[in-house]
Protein backbone atom coordinates (compact mmCIF):
# COMPACT_ATOMS: atom_id res chain seq x y z
CA UNK A 1 0.00 0.00 0.00
CA UNK A 2 1.29 3.47 -0.88
CA UNK A 3 2.63 5.68 1.89
CA UNK A 4 0.73 8.83 2.83
CA UNK A 5 1.79 11.97 4.67
CA UNK A 6 -0.17 14.93 6.00
CA UNK A 7 0.92 18.52 5.33
CA UNK A 8 -1.18 21.35 6.76
CA UNK A 9 -4.16 19.02 7.01
CA UNK A 10 -3.86 17.76 3.41
CA UNK A 11 -3.12 14.08 2.91
CA UNK A 12 -0.69 13.28 0.13
CA UNK A 13 -0.21 9.83 -1.37
CA UNK A 14 3.46 9.35 -2.18
CA UNK A 15 4.92 7.60 -5.20
CA UNK A 16 7.29 4.66 -5.30
CA UNK A 17 11.00 4.87 -6.10
CA UNK A 18 12.42 3.29 -9.23
CA UNK A 19 14.60 0.22 -9.04
CA UNK A 20 18.19 1.38 -9.31
CA UNK A 21 21.01 -1.03 -10.09
CA UNK A 22 22.80 1.34 -12.47
CA UNK A 23 26.52 0.91 -13.02
CA UNK A 24 28.61 3.73 -14.45
CA UNK A 25 31.43 2.52 -16.72
CA UNK A 26 34.42 4.72 -17.50
CA UNK A 27 34.57 8.55 -17.50
CA UNK A 28 34.95 8.88 -13.74
CA UNK A 29 35.28 12.67 -13.85
CA UNK A 30 31.56 13.37 -14.61
CA UNK A 31 30.64 11.05 -11.73
CA UNK A 32 32.96 12.92 -9.38
CA UNK A 33 31.61 16.26 -10.58
CA UNK A 34 28.00 15.24 -9.95
CA UNK A 35 28.89 13.83 -6.54
CA UNK A 36 30.54 17.17 -5.66
CA UNK A 37 27.38 19.06 -6.66
CA UNK A 38 25.36 17.05 -4.16
CA UNK A 39 27.81 17.47 -1.26
CA UNK A 40 27.36 19.96 1.55
CA UNK A 41 30.53 21.19 3.21
CA UNK A 42 28.90 23.03 6.14
CA UNK A 43 25.59 23.08 7.99
CA UNK A 44 24.84 26.38 6.26
CA UNK A 45 25.73 25.01 2.83
CA UNK A 46 23.19 23.85 0.23
CA UNK A 47 23.51 21.24 -2.53
CA UNK A 48 23.57 22.31 -6.17
CA UNK A 49 21.15 21.26 -8.90
CA UNK A 50 23.32 20.67 -11.97
CA UNK A 51 22.23 20.18 -15.53
CA UNK A 52 23.72 17.16 -17.28
CA UNK A 53 24.16 17.95 -20.97
CA UNK A 54 24.93 15.65 -23.88
CA UNK A 55 23.52 14.04 -26.99
CA UNK A 56 20.64 11.55 -26.61
CA UNK A 57 21.78 8.12 -25.47
CA UNK A 58 25.18 9.17 -24.10
CA UNK A 59 24.27 8.11 -20.54
CA UNK A 60 23.13 11.24 -18.69
CA UNK A 61 20.34 9.50 -16.81
CA UNK A 62 22.55 6.49 -16.10
CA UNK A 63 25.14 8.86 -14.62
CA UNK A 64 22.57 10.36 -12.24
CA UNK A 65 21.32 6.89 -11.30
CA UNK A 66 24.86 5.70 -10.53
CA UNK A 67 25.57 8.80 -8.43
CA UNK A 68 22.35 8.17 -6.50
CA UNK A 69 23.31 4.53 -5.88
CA UNK A 70 26.69 5.68 -4.56
CA UNK A 71 24.89 7.89 -2.04
CA UNK A 72 22.59 4.96 -1.12
CA UNK A 73 19.47 7.06 -1.61
CA UNK A 74 16.11 6.32 -3.15
CA UNK A 75 15.70 7.45 -6.73
CA UNK A 76 12.71 9.08 -8.43
CA UNK A 77 12.62 10.08 -12.10
CA UNK A 78 10.22 12.55 -13.68
CA UNK A 79 10.03 12.48 -17.48
CA UNK A 80 9.58 16.06 -18.69
CA UNK A 81 7.51 16.71 -21.81
CA UNK A 82 6.29 19.72 -23.76
CA UNK A 83 2.82 19.46 -22.19
CA UNK A 84 3.96 19.01 -18.57
CA UNK A 85 1.82 21.18 -16.29
CA UNK A 86 2.81 22.58 -12.87
CA UNK A 87 0.31 20.24 -11.18
CA UNK A 88 1.93 17.29 -12.98
CA UNK A 89 5.25 18.30 -11.46
CA UNK A 90 3.88 18.81 -7.96
CA UNK A 91 0.52 17.48 -6.72
CA UNK A 92 -2.21 15.97 -8.88
CA UNK A 93 -5.86 15.74 -7.73
CA UNK A 94 -7.45 12.35 -8.37
CA UNK A 95 -11.11 11.38 -7.95
CA UNK A 96 -11.18 8.41 -5.57
CA UNK A 97 -13.67 5.53 -5.62
CA UNK A 98 -15.56 7.20 -2.77
CA UNK A 99 -16.12 10.30 -4.89
CA UNK A 100 -13.70 12.43 -2.87
CA UNK A 101 -10.63 14.20 -4.16
CA UNK A 102 -7.36 12.52 -3.29
CA UNK A 103 -3.99 14.21 -3.76
CA UNK A 104 -1.06 12.33 -5.27
CA UNK A 105 2.49 13.60 -4.95
CA UNK A 106 4.61 13.55 -8.08
CA UNK A 107 7.97 11.74 -8.15
CA UNK A 108 9.62 15.12 -7.52
CA UNK A 109 7.52 15.99 -4.47
CA UNK A 110 7.82 12.44 -3.15
CA UNK A 111 11.61 12.74 -3.34
CA UNK A 112 11.44 16.12 -1.59
CA UNK A 113 9.45 14.64 1.28
CA UNK A 114 11.42 11.41 1.62
CA UNK A 115 14.86 13.00 1.32
CA UNK A 116 15.59 11.14 -1.91
CA UNK A 117 17.03 12.03 -5.32
CA UNK A 118 14.89 13.17 -8.24
CA UNK A 119 16.11 13.33 -11.82
CA UNK A 120 14.16 15.67 -14.08
CA UNK A 121 14.77 13.87 -17.35
CA UNK A 122 15.00 15.87 -20.59
CA UNK A 123 14.27 19.11 -18.77
CA UNK A 124 14.62 21.33 -21.82
CA UNK A 125 11.47 19.77 -23.27
CA UNK A 126 9.45 21.46 -20.52
CA UNK A 127 7.71 24.84 -20.88
CA UNK A 128 8.46 27.98 -18.86
CA UNK A 129 5.22 27.87 -16.83
CA UNK A 130 6.19 24.52 -15.36
CA UNK A 131 9.75 25.64 -14.71
CA UNK A 132 8.43 28.73 -12.91
CA UNK A 133 6.67 26.51 -10.37
CA UNK A 134 10.08 25.09 -9.40
CA UNK A 135 11.91 28.40 -8.97
CA UNK A 136 11.65 28.48 -5.14
CA UNK A 137 12.78 24.85 -4.92
CA UNK A 138 15.92 25.47 -6.94
CA UNK A 139 17.26 28.34 -4.83
CA UNK A 140 17.88 28.82 -1.11
CA UNK A 141 14.15 28.64 -0.27
CA UNK A 142 13.90 24.91 -1.18
CA UNK A 143 10.12 24.58 -1.25
CA UNK A 144 7.27 24.36 -3.74
CA UNK A 145 3.73 25.72 -3.55
CA UNK A 146 0.90 23.52 -4.77
CA UNK A 147 -1.97 25.70 -5.91
CA UNK A 148 -4.12 22.62 -6.44
CA UNK A 149 -3.74 21.32 -2.88
CA UNK A 150 -3.29 24.75 -1.28
CA UNK A 151 -0.11 23.81 0.60
CA UNK A 152 3.57 24.69 0.74
CA UNK A 153 5.92 21.70 0.71
CA UNK A 154 9.46 22.10 2.06
CA UNK A 155 12.29 19.91 0.82
CA UNK A 156 13.98 17.46 3.18
CA UNK A 157 17.58 18.39 3.91
CA UNK A 158 18.82 15.27 2.10
CA UNK A 159 16.80 15.95 -1.05
CA UNK A 160 18.94 16.14 -4.19
CA UNK A 161 18.07 16.90 -7.80
CA UNK A 162 19.67 16.94 -11.25
CA UNK A 163 18.30 17.84 -14.67
CA UNK A 164 19.27 16.08 -17.89
CA UNK A 165 19.18 18.00 -21.16
CA UNK A 166 19.63 16.74 -24.69
CA UNK A 167 21.66 18.65 -27.25
CA UNK A 168 19.14 18.77 -30.08
CA UNK A 169 16.75 21.22 -31.70
CA UNK A 170 13.43 19.81 -30.48
CA UNK A 171 13.55 21.61 -27.15
CA UNK A 172 12.40 24.75 -25.37
CA UNK A 173 14.76 27.55 -24.52
CA UNK A 174 14.90 27.60 -20.73
CA UNK A 175 14.69 31.15 -19.30
CA UNK A 176 17.79 32.65 -17.73
CA UNK A 177 16.27 32.92 -14.25
CA UNK A 178 15.90 29.14 -14.25
CA UNK A 179 19.29 28.42 -15.82
CA UNK A 180 20.91 30.54 -13.10
CA UNK A 181 19.46 28.05 -10.60
CA UNK A 182 20.58 24.97 -12.58
CA UNK A 183 24.29 25.21 -12.10
CA UNK A 184 26.87 23.99 -12.84
CA UNK A 185 26.52 22.62 -16.35
CA UNK A 186 28.20 19.20 -16.61
CA UNK A 187 29.02 17.87 -20.06
CA UNK A 188 28.66 14.13 -20.62
CA UNK A 189 30.73 13.16 -23.65
CA UNK A 190 31.34 10.02 -25.65
CA UNK A 191 33.45 7.27 -24.06
CA UNK A 192 36.75 6.05 -25.45
CA UNK A 193 36.98 2.73 -27.26
CA UNK A 194 37.85 0.65 -24.18
CA UNK A 195 34.99 2.10 -22.13
CA UNK A 196 32.49 1.87 -24.98
CA UNK A 197 33.33 -1.79 -25.48
CA UNK A 198 32.88 -2.37 -21.74
CA UNK A 199 29.47 -0.63 -21.86
CA UNK A 200 28.28 -2.84 -24.71
CA UNK A 201 29.57 -5.97 -22.97
CA UNK A 202 27.83 -4.96 -19.75
CA UNK A 203 24.46 -4.65 -21.48
CA UNK A 204 24.96 -7.54 -23.91
CA UNK A 205 27.30 -10.07 -22.28
CA UNK A 206 26.08 -12.73 -24.71
CA UNK A 207 27.14 -10.82 -27.84
CA UNK A 208 29.81 -12.38 -30.03
CA UNK A 209 33.20 -10.61 -30.05
CA UNK A 210 33.10 -10.08 -33.82
CA UNK A 211 29.83 -8.12 -33.86
CA UNK A 212 30.88 -6.28 -30.69
CA UNK A 213 34.06 -5.14 -32.43
CA UNK A 214 32.15 -4.02 -35.54
CA UNK A 215 29.79 -1.95 -33.40
CA UNK A 216 32.52 -0.30 -31.36
CA UNK A 217 34.54 0.50 -34.49
CA UNK A 218 31.44 2.12 -36.00
CA UNK A 219 30.72 4.19 -32.89
CA UNK A 220 34.31 5.37 -32.48
CA UNK A 221 34.47 6.39 -36.14
CA UNK A 222 31.19 8.29 -35.71
CA UNK A 223 32.55 10.07 -32.63
CA UNK A 224 35.71 11.09 -34.51
CA UNK A 225 33.50 12.66 -37.20
CA UNK A 226 31.39 14.47 -34.56
CA UNK A 227 28.25 12.51 -35.45
CA UNK A 228 25.74 11.94 -32.66
CA UNK A 229 25.52 8.14 -32.66
CA UNK A 230 25.65 6.93 -29.06
CA UNK A 231 26.23 3.76 -27.07
CA UNK A 232 22.44 3.39 -26.86
CA UNK A 233 22.36 3.30 -30.67
CA UNK A 234 25.08 0.68 -30.61
CA UNK A 235 23.14 -1.45 -28.12
CA UNK A 236 20.05 -1.36 -30.33
CA UNK A 237 22.06 -2.22 -33.45
CA UNK A 238 23.63 -5.15 -31.62
CA UNK A 239 20.33 -6.43 -30.26
CA UNK A 240 18.68 -6.52 -33.67
CA UNK A 241 21.74 -8.02 -35.37
CA UNK A 242 21.91 -10.79 -32.77
CA UNK A 243 18.22 -11.54 -33.21
CA UNK A 244 18.70 -11.81 -36.97
CA UNK A 245 21.68 -14.09 -36.48
CA UNK A 246 19.63 -16.30 -34.17
CA UNK A 247 17.44 -17.12 -37.19
CA UNK A 248 20.40 -18.40 -39.18
CA UNK A 249 19.56 -22.05 -38.57
CA UNK A 250 16.63 -21.68 -40.99
CA UNK A 251 17.90 -18.75 -43.07
CA UNK A 252 21.69 -18.45 -42.96
CA UNK A 253 22.80 -14.83 -42.59
CA UNK A 254 26.44 -13.72 -42.56
CA UNK A 255 27.47 -11.74 -39.49
CA UNK A 256 28.59 -8.69 -41.43
CA UNK A 257 25.42 -8.74 -43.53
CA UNK A 258 23.18 -9.06 -40.46
CA UNK A 259 25.09 -6.24 -38.74
CA UNK A 260 24.81 -3.87 -41.73
CA UNK A 261 21.13 -4.71 -42.11
CA UNK A 262 20.63 -3.88 -38.43
CA UNK A 263 22.67 -0.68 -38.76
CA UNK A 264 20.46 0.56 -41.59
CA UNK A 265 17.22 -0.52 -39.91
CA UNK A 266 18.08 1.15 -36.58
CA UNK A 267 20.00 4.25 -37.64
CA UNK A 268 19.01 4.90 -41.24
CA UNK A 269 20.86 5.10 -44.53
CA UNK A 270 23.27 7.80 -43.36
CA UNK A 271 24.86 5.32 -40.93
CA UNK A 272 26.08 3.26 -43.89
CA UNK A 273 28.39 6.07 -45.02
CA UNK A 274 29.64 8.07 -42.06
CA UNK A 275 32.02 10.24 -44.06
CA UNK A 276 29.20 11.41 -46.33
CA UNK A 277 26.96 11.99 -43.31
CA UNK A 278 29.66 14.11 -41.67
CA UNK A 279 30.04 16.23 -44.81
CA UNK A 280 26.27 16.79 -45.00
CA UNK A 281 26.21 17.81 -41.34
CA UNK A 282 29.12 20.20 -41.82
CA UNK A 283 27.45 21.76 -44.82
CA UNK A 284 24.13 22.09 -42.99
CA UNK A 285 25.74 24.14 -40.21
CA UNK A 286 27.81 26.21 -42.62
CA UNK A 287 31.03 24.43 -41.83
CA UNK A 288 32.35 24.77 -45.38
CA UNK A 289 31.98 28.56 -45.55
CA UNK A 290 34.47 31.14 -44.40
CA UNK A 291 33.45 34.13 -42.28
CA UNK A 292 33.00 37.33 -44.26
CA UNK A 293 35.10 40.38 -43.64
CA UNK A 294 34.37 44.02 -44.47
CA UNK A 295 36.23 43.71 -47.79
CA UNK A 296 33.82 41.02 -48.99
CA UNK A 297 31.05 43.63 -49.22
CA UNK A 298 33.05 45.86 -51.64
CA UNK A 299 35.24 43.48 -53.66
CA UNK A 300 34.82 40.16 -55.44
CA UNK A 301 36.85 37.36 -53.85
CA UNK A 302 39.24 37.26 -56.84
CA UNK A 303 39.65 41.03 -57.13
CA UNK A 304 43.36 41.93 -56.75
CA UNK A 305 42.29 44.95 -54.69
CA UNK A 306 40.55 42.71 -52.13
CA UNK A 307 42.24 43.32 -48.73
CA UNK A 308 42.91 39.59 -48.27
CA UNK A 309 44.77 39.44 -51.58
CA UNK A 310 47.49 41.81 -50.45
Amino acid sequence: MSETVSIDGVTLTLGNPVSNTAKWIGQLEPLRQLAACWLTVDDADLPLTPRLIGVPGVGKTALAMAATAARQQELFIYQCTADTRPEDLLVTPVLSSSGKIAYHASPLVTAMIRGAVCVLDEGNRMNEKSWASLAPLLDQRRYVESIVAGITIPAHREFRCAVTMNQDDSTYEIPDYILSRLQPSLQVGFPNRKDELAILRYHLPFAEPEVLAMTVDFLQHAHSLKLDFSARDGINVLRYALKRLSQSSDHPVAKDHAWRESLQACLGDEALDLSAAAKRKQKAVGGDTLPMGLGDFFFDPDDPLHPDES
